[in-house]
């Protein structure tokens, strides 16, 4: 294995750049210093969609989400979610 090379202390951004726009990262990469890390707080990338759903559709899903305390917006992602997962189980 190669000898990693110390990392130095940088005075800005600027060295910092410079240091790696000349210096690769795996020549600093010891993977087994890794550590499982979860970021509990993190949240998805949202996209924003339009979709037609017919005003009755939307009315029960408002009456719905009123019963379980949700936005019915939040409901639609649920059921959204659950169904997708339910239809990829079953393409393996």
């Amino acid at each position: 294995m190669k000898k990693q090379r110390e990392i130095p202390k940088f005075r800005n951004e600027d060295e910092e750049r410079e240091f790696w726009a000349n210096n690769s990262v795996l020549d600093n990469f010891d993977s087994s210093k890794a550590a499982f890390v979860r970021f509990p707080n993190l949240k998805p990338t949202t996209q924003s969609i339009s979709l037609r759903i017919p005003t009755f559709m939307i009315n029960d899903l408002k009456i719905l989400a009123n019963r379980k305390d949700v936005p019915y917006q939040s409901l639609i992602k649920i059921f959204l979610e659950e169904k997708i997962r339910e239809e990829l189980k079953k393409v393996g």
